[in-house]
């Protein structure tokens, strides 16, 4: 959140993914991120206490938490160079195909996502008016369909 009270989204979790690596630190902190479920579903949670008791019986585990860890810093490292070297157009193209692979649903004509214009604005890093703009000429050029909180995703290799 910002200052400003603002949710900031910094990335999408598809079902199956892993959150809350900062319950195995050796001492506890405070969360710099939180979660949000945007779909009904469940979440498999551990105390903390539990969950570092079981990387003690498997140390594999921290293994692959590290390297988790690593995926989340690889998508940060991306994410700044596409914000410093990629336009607006491009960073929208990219989290739209990016998020039709992972969260998308295969409807007839493409693949739908349940993302608002303000949620992906955020997610791209562009301002509101620059995603709405920009999603309405994908529209009249027959590559996305907008509609209240979902866009169907037509033809993902011409927005780029």
């Amino acid at each position: 959140m910002t200052a400003e009270g603002q949710k900031v989204l910094l990335d999408w979790f598809s079902p199956g993914e892993v959150f809350g690596l900062y319950a195995l630190v050796a001492e506890p902190s405070n969360y710099l991120l939180s979660t949000e479920m945007v779909e009904d579903g469940s979440v498999l949670a551990w105390r903390r206490s539990k969950i570092l008791g079981i990387l003690a019986r498997y140390p594999k585990l921290l293994d692959n938490a590290l390297s988790i860890a690593g995926d989340y810093l690889s998508w940060f490292e991306a994410s700044h160079m596409a914000l410093i070297s990629h336009t607006a157009r491009q960073r929208l193209a990219r989290v739209l195909t990016s998020l039709a692979q992972g969260i998308g649903h295969k409807v007839p004509g493409g693949t739908e996502l349940g993302i608002t214009n303000e949620e992906l604005a955020n997610t791209a890093n562009v301002t509101l008016f620059t995603a709405s703009r920009i999603l309405s000429e994908w529209q009249r050029n027959g590559m996305v369909y907008k509609k209240r909180g979902r866009i169907i995703l037509r033809a993902p290799q011409r927005l780029y």
